[in-house]
């Protein structure tokens, strides 16, 4: 595709559709992946556009449409393609999702009853893409791979080691690939000659005329029944209710069973063990697009990650041996860092969020998802840590409390700042907003920074006691 003149590629192929231009190219919010979507519309003719430089993966999207379609599956026509501009237009199937609806109902503080038979419309259509549909599937159309298989398990456990685990908690990396093996080799026992959605998730379905519609079934595989099961039902961002996943469970092996021979008690034992390694997944692919790739929606879909997987380890157990992973799970879920944001931790209202940190490390990520909020460099300061008697000491230790209280250049530094964090916090107070964000940067983040940060986070929580302060120190967090 030629990225200079994105638009005159797409009202080609809009024109050759429609038999007219588009009035109006509107480009949609962003996914996780490298696709670009955009709306076309003539008045009130409308397609959707997706542009992927992967070719292999938009010749599986689009051949995967039309066989369900051929199958009686709701999901978009594909109007026209241009393989060679990585370029094609389908059916604009709205922009009501079954999350947005979850969450819509979650404000309310109850699941309607149409949501829940969303949900069981969903996985009904389910089973006939894993068994109808993906029984005479051409799975030479499957990218990156044909099968969910051991080996694509070990790479998924692999991208949460790499892109979470790594980045928060220690581990014996020998023992912790020994457990993957056993995991992957117990996993692995499951019958895998099903359609595998890979990403069932209420995100990618769509909710139009009081159905579901689906898509972004292009990493579509042979897989085992119950991944595409666990994807939906602990989806983290959904929260679904322990109760209300049960009950879905059991509608989904009642719709199975309707086509093949189902043995229940098989089933959800080593569902329970599908459902461990898609949570892992989703916190790689969080580790990843969230924090090395800083988008925020993927750092506030941290948290509740960490909640279901806190849950798992509460309440259920595998018939197979895996110490080392289950102690590096524990260990992750007991993170301070994530504990003020899990929803849990403190009633609804206005968190305030501060942080000290090291400018060698870069700028703390904003896990609240909220991305605003204030950045104070304190390096102008005087810096305690350049003489010898200081350095062992930081900014909670009274002699550093002392040596900067001394400088009245540090005096008015805090005054400016506990003035505007004020304006700020009185606005968002006002609003209704959830997070503002105060982080504090030094040198080495462990004097001036974390000074700063307890004189604010002091100053804040008494003069706004309604207010949640949660501070967080991180360098000193990892000393």
């Amino acid at each position: 595709m030629n990225l200079e003149q994105p638009a005159d590629i797409l009202s080609r192929l809009f024109n050759a559709w429609a038999g007219k231009p588009p009035r109006e190219i509107i480009r949609l919010a962003p996914s996780g992946s490298e696709r670009a979507y955009y709306r076309l519309r003539h008045d009130q003719i409308t397609a959707v556009s997706a542009w992927h430089p992967v070719a292999e993966e938009n010749k599986a999207f689009t051949g995967f449409s039309r066989h369900f379609r051929a199958h009686g599956l709701p999901v978009p026509e594909i109007y026209l393609e241009d393989p060679g501009a990585c370029v094609y237009l389908q059916e604009d199937l709205g922009d009501i999702t079954l999350l947005s609806l979850i969450e819509k109902s979650r404000d309310q503080g109850h699941l309607p009853d149409n949501v829940k038979a969303l949900y069981k419309m969903s996985l009904e259509e389910l089973v006939r893409f894993q068994v109808v549909a993906g029984k005479d599937l051409d799975y030479t159309l499957c990218y990156p791979d044909a099968v969910f298989d051991h080996h694509s398990m070990i790479r998924d456990l692999h991208y949460f080691k790499y892109y979470f685990l790594k980045l928060h908690a220690g581990f014996h990396e020998a023992r912790l690939e020994d457990d993957f093996t056993t995991l992957a080799n117990y996993l692995a026992r499951a019958d895998a000659n099903w359609f595998m959605y890979r990403d069932f998730q209420a995100r990618n379905i769509l909710v139009r005329d009081g159905r579901p519609w689906f898509i972004d079934f292009q990493g579509g595989r042979k897989g085992p029944l119950q991944y595409d099961v666990a994807s939906l039902l602990f989806q983290v961002k959904a929260c679904l209710p322990a109760a209300m996943r049960e009950e879905l469970l059991g509608h989904y092996l009642d719709a199975l069973s309707a086509y093949i021979q189902v043995d229940r008690a098989a089933f959800r034992e080593i569902y329970d063990g599908f459902v461990l390694i898609r949570l892992m997944q989703v916190l790689g692919a969080y580790g990843y697009r969230g924090l090395i790739q800083k988008k925020p929606h993927f750092l506030a879909s941290i948290p509740p990650a960490l909640n279901s997987l806190s849950w798992w380890l509460e309440n259920v157990s595998l018939p197979v041996e895996l110490p080392e992973l289950m102690r590096s799970l524990e260990n992750i879920t007991k993170l301070e860092l994530y504990s003020g944001r899990k929803p849990d931790a403190a009633a609804a209202g206005l968190t305030l969020h501060i942080h000290s940190f090291s400018y060698r490390n870069g700028l703390p990520a904003d896990l609240s998802g909220h991305g605003g909020g204030f950045v104070f460099d304190c390096r102008a300061l005087p810096n305690p840590g350049r003489e010898e008697q200081y350095r062992a000491f930081n900014g909670r230790d009274k002699v550093i409390i002392d040596y900067l209280e001394n400088k009245p250049e540090v005096g008015l530094f805090l005054k400016d700042i506990q003035y505007l964090v004020s304006r700020s916090l009185e606005n968002y107070l006002e609003r209704c907003f959830g997070h503002l964000s105060v982080s504090f940067g030094c040198t080495g983040g462990q004097h001036r920074s974390v000074y700063c940060a307890e004189k604010t986070a002091a100053y804040m929580q008494g003069r706004y006691p309604q207010v949640t302060v949660d501070l967080q120190h991180h360098v000193l967090n990892n000393l």
